[in-house]
């Protein structure tokens, strides 16, 4: 199995998820939901040697974008996210004025994701899932040579995304977690946007939202 480059740090102000992936080789990267800190994010960067190509979203929700702006200054790396969500991402503003949390303005995508589609970082790829019911446009990033999955807001340890904030759909994101996320070979190791990493043979088991 091809070795990757993988860090993920939880951060500010919700403790998401933001994970760097990057090719040993050609020392390419890409930077998964940068929610905060990017100080943080971009000397972890600097110390793994790595050069982002890539800012992606797996969905537009403030706690996974405040940072998103500050990493494209600095790399000048294009944004993406699946286009369902971009009337989430014109709202940004109006969502951290619910949560009570300072808007970090964002520029617009620099690219739309669509389901299935390959990003490539030198020798790896990441396939895009899109996982609809978190959000409208909610996608899962699968890297099939790793058995890894970043599956979002949309599979938790125990858990599934909440459905009932903007553009949330219940028996949607149980659709898209039996249908498209456990066909996936159960070793698959899952990083969730938020909290504790898990397998897909165990949610298959235990989950309590989807299991069985």
């Amino acid at each position: 199995m091809q070795h990757i480059i993988l860090k993920t740090v939880a951060v500010p102000p919700l403790g998401c998820n933001c994970s760097i992936l990057g090719d040993p080789e050609s020392s390419e990267a890409v930077i998964v939901d940068p929610g905060g800190n990017p100080e943080q994010l971009l000397a972890e960067v600097r110390r793994l040697g790595l050069t982002v190509v890539r800012i992606l979203h797996t969905h537009a929700h403030f706690d996974h974008f405040l940072a998103s702006g500050d990493i494209q200054k600095a790399t000048r790396a294009p944004m993406c996210l699946h286009p369902h969500d971009e009337a989430l991402w014109k709202m940004l503003d109006v969502q951290c004025q619910a949560f009570g949390v300072p808007y970090i303005p964002a520029p617009d995508p620099d690219c739309w994701i669509q389901d299935g589609e390959t990003v490539s970082f030198g020798n790896v790829s990441a396939q895009a899932l899109h996982t609809p019911g978190h959000t409208p446009g909610s996608l899962s990033f699968y890297v099939a040579g790793q058995q890894l999955l970043l599956s979002g807001d949309t599979l938790f340890r125990g858990g599934i995304g909440r459905t009932d904030l903007w553009g949330g759909d219940a028996r949607a994101i149980q659709s898209s977690i039996r249908e498209r996320l456990f066909s996936l070979d159960p070793a698959t190791r899952v990083i969730p946007g938020h909290g504790p990493a898990t397998q897909i043979g165990l949610e298959q088991e235990y989950n309590p939202f989807v299991a069985g």
